[in-house]
């Protein structure tokens, strides 16, 4: 079953498709026509030193923080506060044209980029996606100034939780506990055996030694791969997303949101979770977040951002690098040397990452025309749109 439906009776079926229909009405009324709501505004000013006022404040005592990739991507100036600190993570976003992930698995060839991460294709030919993950395996790139300044937050008692949809394990590294997060993707900190009638479980450092080694991981008791525990194309997210998600937002007092596009859902839509006074930041490159309302409910996506019109309340947008802003916001909070002390101490320059040059034999995926050696074709996945969830089979 879908994660968000009941497989008891269908007479139970009917009335949570009732209950469904009826939040869906609520929702319409509320968020699209604002009918029956009040929408206390508890900031002073929709800026980011509103949002700092905010938090300094008795009002703002859980804070959830959203992040995506541009929090670890290498797309950061290399020198954002005095002395040595060590610069953006270094690992390739996904969709760059020309230095992004998938714009350079040519050398793979794979029927299409997205292959790399689809199950029923890693299930055929896991070679391809186990010598990238050489590349980019945890433990060779450092934490951000973004992850730092969520660790600050959990110092501080602020921090209820961080949902991430990275799989670099970064916002361990930094200092944030498991109970801190959701890992909305999966993570490499565990992996387990692909065969449903084994799933045994091994650690992130008997990983480690299987990809290091150029050995396809296999299981010990029953000889089938063992993937990592990150979520794949066809997969459905963990159980922990949905079962926080149902319980983390109603509390929330302040929305941050860093590097993400809002574009995969369902992690997209949990900027809609929130109360509607909740006010929201988004650190980000560009505004995203924004949709027609009425169109965002009709698709169940949630409550739209909106910073510019003149109905606008409770959403801040600061556009630049994440860890500037973050830097700027830390700065207004009076952080700023706490946060630039828990970086400097990370000492050395992370790596970078460096796609290989030549990929052996071995490690390249059947290509286009891997169907004609007798084998069923993967059905390409089309692009991502904001009504396909991520866990779609």
């Amino acid at each position: 079953p879908h994660p968000f439906q009941d497989s008891d009776s269908d007479t139970e079926g009917g009335a949570a498709g009732g209950e469904a229909e009826m939040d869906f009405l609520r929702n319409f009324f509320s968020q699209t026509l604002s009918l029956g709501t009040q929408k206390e505004r508890l900031l002073d000013e929709l800026t980011l030193e509103g949002v700092a006022r905010y938090m300094q404040s008795e009002r703002c005592r859980r804070v959830i923080c959203l992040v995506g990739a541009g929090i670890s991507t290498c797309n950061i100036p290399d020198r954002l506060i005095p002395g040595p600190p060590p610069p953006a993570a270094g690992i390739p976003d996904f969709r760059s044209p020309s230095t992004g992930l998938y714009a350079n698995l040519e050398k793979y060839h794979l029927p299409y980029p997205e292959a790399i991460f689809e199950i029923g294709y890693f299930k055929k030919h896991p070679e391809p996606f186990f010598a990238l993950a050489k590349e980019f395996y945890p433990g060779q790139f450092k934490p951000t100034v973004c992850h730092y300044f969520m660790r600050l937050l959990k110092e501080k008692g602020q921090l209820l939780r961080c949902y991430t949809q990275n799989i670099d394990t970064l916002e361990r590294v930094a200092g944030l506990e498991p109970e801190d997060l959701v890992e909305a993707h999966g993570t490499f900190h565990t992996s387990h055996c692909i065969s449903p009638l084994c799933r045994r479980e091994y650690s992130l450092s008997w990983m480690k030694e299987k990809i290091f080694s150029d050995v396809i991981p296999k299981c010990e008791k029953c000889q089938s791969v063992v993937k990592p525990d990150i979520i794949f194309f066809g997969e459905n997210l963990p159980a922990r997303f949905f079962s926080c998600m149902q319980s983390d937002f109603q509390k929330a007092d302040l929305l941050i949101i860093m590097g993400t596009s809002l574009q995969v859902q369902p992690f997209a839509s949990l900027i809609g979770k929130a109360p509607l006074s909740t006010p929201r930041l988004l650190i980000n490159k560009e505004k995203t977040g924004q949709r027609d309302p009425f169109l965002g409910m009709m698709l169940g996506l949630g409550g739209s951002m909106d910073f510019d019109s003149k109905k606008a309340y409770r959403d801040v947008a600061w556009l630049g690098d994440c860890d500037q802003g973050c830097l700027a916001l830390a700065d207004l909070l009076g952080w700023k040397k706490e946060l630039e002390d828990f970086v400097r101490k990370e000492g050395p320059q992370p790596h970078h990452f460096n796609f290989p040059e030549e990929v052996p034999t071995a490690c390249q995926g059947g290509g286009q025309d891997h169907h004609r050696r007798g084998e069923n074709p993967v059905t390409a996945v089309p692009p991502r749109k904001d009504t396909q969830l991520l866990g779609d089979s």
